[in-house]
């Protein structure tokens, strides 16, 4: 299979979009550590639906946001299973408002989780993927991140930011065989977006040229295909799948 003996690493993979990362990198062979913060039950069901499809994977608890955290968990990761090839910086959380009312804890939170935990998580896998001069990262950042959104200074300037960690950290890697693109998805169907109003759905479905919403899969088979060895020549890279609300 396409990640046989491929170990990969998806953050917040408990529902969403990173448990269907995680699904579609172990359907084609991968073991996945799957990471949550507190939806444990959730995490189990990633687990469970991977095993019961014939894959491999465990649990890993740790909050990225905590460089002491990650470091040590990641590090026991690498002790069982030797090494990280696949990073997926997934975890990311929202604490929306209008900029005027936003609470300065709302914006450290949000930096905290969307960009400081990648650079956590990133940083503990860097050295071995360097050292064995292969490894593919891949994080998932956000249409706002590069066109803005009232209500979303935070998350927007967070997304941003990770957009030039991608691209730096691309630059950095590269000789070494380490690629890093990022996955910046449109307006997606999940849990999250299905308690939205439905006078902000359909304003939304009016601005998306290609008329309807996405669903975890399409941003699934594209960071699948960013981790693979097709996807060699690819790195700091941003690939938009928003079905045209952003060109």
């Amino acid at each position: 299979m396409e990640f046989d003996k491929r170990i990969a690493l998806v953050t917040g993979a408990s529902r969403g979009i990173g448990r269907q990362i995680a699904l579609e990198l172990a359907s084609k062979g991968a073991t996945l550590i799957v990471n949550y913060t507190n939806s444990e039950s959730a995490a189990k069901e990633t687990v469970e639906n991977i095993k019961s499809n014939g894959g491999n994977a465990v649990l890993s608890k740790f909050d990225v946001s905590d460089f002491d955290a990650a470091q040590q968990e990641i590090n026991n990761i690498l002790n069982k299973f030797e090494h990280i090839d696949i990073l997926v910086n997934n975890a990311g959380i929202t604490k929306d408002g209008l900029f005027l009312r936003m609470k300065e804890s709302d914006w450290d939170r949000v930096f905290d989780v969307n960009v400081k935990g990648a650079f956590n998580c990133t940083k503990a896998v860097a050295r071995t993927m360097l050292n064995r001069r292969y490894g593919r990262i891949v994080n998932i950042v956000s249409v706002v991140g590069e066109m803005g959104n009232p209500g979303q200074i935070n998350y927007s300037a967070s997304k941003a930011g990770l957009i030039g960690f991608t691209k730096s950290a691309a630059k950095e890697f590269a000789s070494r065989g380490v690629t890093v693109n990022a996955v910046s998805p449109g307006f997606i169907e999940t849990d999250i977006t299905d308690v939205l109003p439905e006078r902000v759905k359909h304003k939304y479905l009016e601005s998306i040229p290609l008329a309807r919403f996405g669903q975890p899969e399409d941003i699934s088979k594209v960071v699948a295909f960013l981790a693979s060895d097709g996807a060699s020549y690819i790195t700091g890279e941003v690939i938009r799948v928003n079905g045209g609300l952003y060109m």
